[in-house]
């Protein structure tokens, strides 16, 4: 379908989530139509809703792209008078798709999407077939930025990788997997690395410096001015930390260095989504540099900030308890806009009870938005927050889903407390009936 439409010079539509999944998936599929001199016009929005499946409904174009989300409005995409290509992996409906939408999930063929094909991996498989393996490296970052590269590819993503190793955009070498080694003096480095997560230091400037002091390293230089041996001091104490630290890197090696690193680049495209800046963040992957370049490192700076301040609040405060869930809710501005992320990063780093979901809230005018993680290992005991947070919203008026892992859902501020108990009540039910 998509070569046919490139065939007829058509301008396309692409619509795409605004995370770093949904940046990379849109990157991947505008890198893919530049290269085929097709003209398309992209949209990064938060939450594919009804009524923005309705309003494009009236666009003039031939062909719509819908990646890193779709999946749940097949019913509605199956009435466009268009084609429509929907490039998804987050939880399907039962609902088959007309002969005018092609539809890419993992879902659909008993594949993992939390865990063996991201948005941008179901992306990548709607241009492949164009000869693209040269931008293999995209679905690998949009793999990062949901999580699912941190202890190697596996499943769909491994074969992706294979294709970005092959076509020789990318390169696989062994390192320690901390953050920014050339742009952030060494404490930073250390305190803003979350995954592997590293209890006592990630999330904890003071923390950093302390451990880098006890070792007589200069905790004020960058790690990349090192001398050997001091890095491998440096990595022998931090693999009795976490022995995850040190592990395979991926590495495009023709990049720029700040963006040589496809963890590295996932962590900047996710900033740019979180601070309402994905434009940003795509025009890099589209390949401006300099000052959008600058402009994403400000932005991530501010956002690694926001995040070590929300650490150390639930290091203050604590969530609050229920029987099978534990939640955090807050009206703060700056909190507010990195819940979900320190929620998760609550749980890696030990400052929240691994053995339950932890429920995210932060108040908008009338509504709340909420954000729900837990562990693989909590998902193997019977999880699923898309589930209980889809169900659990509906009763309200309300609307949520996603993955087992991580979930989120909008619901109306007075169902708080109705909807906190009743999420737990599902967990816990989960649990019991596993």
């Amino acid at each position: 379908m998509l070569k046919e439409h490139i065939d007829n010079d058509s301008v396309i539509r692409i619509i795409s989530h605004n995370d770093a999944d949904g940046i990379s998936a849109a990157a991947v599929i505008a890198n893919a139509l530049k290269e085929e001199g097709v003209q398309f016009h992209t949209s990064l929005i938060p939450r594919l809703k009804e009524d923005i499946v309705n309003q494009l409904r009236s666009e003039k174009y031939d062909l719509f792209i819908f990646s890193d989300m779709g999946s749940p409005f097949i019913k509605e995409l199956n009435t466009y008078k268009h084609d429509v290509i929907v490039a998804d992996h987050h939880q399907v409906s039962d609902v088959e798709s007309e002969s005018n939408v092609v539809h890419i999930n993992p879902h659909l063929f008993d594949i993992d999407g939390s865990r063996d094909l991201c948005g941008a991996g179901s992306a990548y498989l709607a241009v492949r077939e164009l000869d693209k393996k040269h931008l293999a490296y995209f679905p690998l970052i949009g793999a990062f930025g949901d999580m699912q590269g941190q202890d190697g590819f596996t499943g769909v993503n491994q074969l992706i990788l294979n294709d970005a190793v092959e076509s020789g955009i990318v390169e696989i070498h062994e390192g320690l997997k901390i953050v920014s080694k050339a742009s952030e003096p060494i404490f930073k480095s250390l305190a803003y690395t979350f995954s592997p997560p590293l209890p006592g230091i990630s999330g904890d400037l003071e923390g950093a410096q302390e451990f880098l002091e006890k070792m007589n390293l200069s905790y004020g230089i960058k790690f990349t001015d090192l001398e050997d041996e001091e890095k491998d001091l440096l990595k022998d104490a931090l693999v009795s930390i976490n022995p995850d630290i040190f592990g395979d890197c991926y590495t495009v090696p023709s990049e720029i260095p700040l963006l040589r690193d496809l963890e590295e680049y996932s962590y900047i495209l996710d900033a740019c989504g979180k601070n309402k800046k994905q434009g940003l963040g795509l025009s890099i992957a589209l390949g401006e540099r300099d000052q959008a370049l600058d402009a994403a490192i400000r932005l991530q700076r501010q956002y690694r900030d926001q995040i070590v301040k929300g650490l150390e609040w639930i290091k203050r405060e604590g969530a609050v308890q229920l029987n099978a869930i534990q939640y955090l809710y807050s009206e703060d501005k700056v909190l507010k806009s990195v819940m979900g992320t320190i929620a998760s990063i609550g749980l890696s780093v030990e400052i929240l009870d691994s053995s339950k979901p932890v429920i995210g809230m932060s108040r908008l005018h009338k509504d709340i938005k909420i954000s729900g993680r837990t562990t693989r290992e909590m998902v193997a005991r019977g999880v699923n927050l898309g589930k209980a947070l889809m169900d659990s919203s509906n009763n309200f008026m309300g609307t949520g889903g996603g993955h087992d892992i991580a979930a989120g859902a909008m619901i109306p501020y007075e169902a708080k407390d109705q909807f906190l108990h009743l999420v737990d009540d599902m967990v816990e039910y989960q649990l019991n009936n596993d």
